[in-house]
């Protein structure tokens, strides 16, 4: 990464990263607690329940993706969709996800889910002494968004549960987590980004406000290609923003 960090040891950017740390221990936290009982259901074969759960499991997941890369092997581990490794190390949430929605059983999935369950638990440790720095928060919030809308707005990622909007809801807020502790570092230099960001932060959760169902969203397949390009519009306009905060935090 070119330039030093602003400041890097100053208490500013120690504050930023100590804000941005207790809200992946909070989600981490939070992820403990929604993967136990989707895992039991899974274990205990009752497949309309595990239906249930798995979404509201993912939330505290997709939140923290800013630095998944931080976390080495256990992020394809836990996230990994098929295709994106080889088929003998397809495992994880996707793994359950294609068992539940296209085979309509968890018939062998006991072993896939206790190991998600230690995956996760192993990923609550590792987020309490990882490295972190500020510019890699605000880098990873705006690649998670970027992400989003060249790919993930397709509809590959919740390819079998058709759940995306779920991902996408709890990514924004994930980015902007990230975003909101390394702010106090960007108002110092260009306040006026820092308000346009939190406007745009706004728009995007404006644009998946129509497809809203109680707790969750509808199904990603009722979406039209007008839809899904009205949301990559908005998620777009963001992560440009948001691309231009790095720079800010540097010397």
């Amino acid at each position: 990464m070119s330039g030093e960090l602003k400041a890097e040891n100053s208490p500013e950017v120690e504050a930023a990263i100590a804000e941005y740390r207790k809200y992946l221990e909070e989600n981490t936290d939070e992820l403990i607690a929604a993967t136990e009982p989707f895992v039991a259901a899974v274990i205990a074969g009752d497949v309309a329940q595990a239906k249930a759960l798995y979404a509201p499991a993912r939330i505290p997941y997709e939140r923290i993706k800013p630095v998944a890369e931080s976390f080495g092997t256990l992020d394809p581990r836990i996230d990994a969709r098929e295709n994106d490794v080889p088929a003998s190390e397809f495992e994880g949430f996707h793994r359950i996800e294609k068992a539940l929605w296209v085979a309509g059983t968890t018939a062998g999935m006991a072993p896939v889910a206790e190991q998600l369950l230690a995956d996760v638990e192993e990923l609550r440790r590792k987020v309490r002494t990882v490295e972190l720095q500020a510019v890699q928060i605000a880098n990873g919030a705006n690649e998670l968004l970027g992400e989003v809308s060249a790919s993930k707005i397709t509809g590959e990622e919740e390819r079998y549960s058709h759940t995306d909007l779920v991902d996408f809801e709890a990514n924004v807020e994930g980015a902007e987590a990230a975003f909101e502790a390394v702010e106090p570092l960007l108002s110092e230099k260009d306040p006026k980004l820092a308000k346009e960001i939190e406007a745009s932060f706004e728009d995007v959760y404006a644009a998946l406000e129509p497809y809203r169902r109680g707790d969750g969203f509808v199904s990603y397949t009722e979406l039209s290609k007008a839809d899904t390009r009205k949301l990559a519009q908005e998620i777009d306009a963001l992560a440009e923003e948001l691309s231009r905060v790095p720079a800010q935090i540097v010397q």
